[in-house]
């Protein structure tokens, strides 16, 4: 009997033993990565401390390595405008979370909503607040829009145009509050009190890349300029002052 009871409390030693050490190396992982510094880029709709309080949730929100377990290729659901984040560790106390936002090529307003649209037409979200830096695009004709459907125009071909003119604006630092189609979906930017009519969507990226050069020289000024007929070759462009 005595053996048997040594051979018990042996193994009650062992189980005890591993628990201790179970527990030690479980305090230590969790008490030496605890994240002290993050870093948040590629955030456009979300200020940094928004996307922080959505990526360190959860009992172990505040620790790297989980963290860096969690947001590994993997999407996220039900945050509008984010296709996915990726939490990368630096150091054991450091992050850095990267967001990948949906490409978004302009917004119309409907029924007193902003209503964002991507490449294809697609409406992929809607808000009560303006996001900066995405155009508003009107002139389009349709009777009705869903979440998750094409908006019904008549030339799929606009958003298309749309999605490119966005690119070229953004690629050479160029903010234009709205894009307009007229009837013959002929293209007009706004940019404060000046109107920059594009004419056909052909030629786009000579005409978009020039217009930093010629609106230096119209700072303050009213009116139209036009670059309908805008080529590298001819440079034409002709400027009517508002009167």
């Amino acid at each position: 009997m005595s053996g048997k009871r040594n051979r018990i409390i042996v193994r009650v030693l062992i189980i005890l033993i591993l628990l201790a050490a179970v527990v030690g190396a479980i305090y230590y992982f969790i008490s030496t990565r605890l994240v002290k510094t993050v870093y948040v880029e590629g955030n456009l709709h979300y200020t940094e401390q928004e996307i922080k309080d959505m990526v360190m949730q959860g009992p172990l929100g505040n620790n790297s390595w989980y963290l860096s377990m969690k947001y590994r290729n993997k999407g996220v659901e039900n945050i509008p405008f984010v296709d996915a984040m990726e939490v990368t560790v630096l150091t054991p106390d450091s992050i850095k979370i990267t967001v990948y936002e949906k490409a978004l090529a302009g917004y119309i307003e409907f029924m007193d909503s902003f209503m964002y649209f991507d490449k294809d037409g697609y409406m992929i979200e809607t808000s009560n607040v303006r996001t900066l830096g995405v155009p508003q695009v009107s002139g389009l004709k349709f009777e009705h829009v869903a979440l998750g459907e094409k908006i019904p125009v008549e030339d799929d071909k606009v958003f298309e145009n749309v999605m490119t003119i966005t690119n070229l604006l953004d690629k050479y630092d160029i903010a234009a509050e709205r894009i307009y189609f007229q009837p013959d979906l002929d293209v007009v930017l706004y940019m404060g009190e000046l109107r920059i009519l594009l004419g056909k969507a052909v030629n786009l990226e000579e005409k978009i890349m020039m217009m930093p050069s010629v609106l230096g020289h119209l700072e303050g000024k009213s009116g139209v300029l036009h670059l309908e007929d805008y080529t590298e070759e001819s440079q034409m462009t002709i400027f009517e002052e508002d009167k």
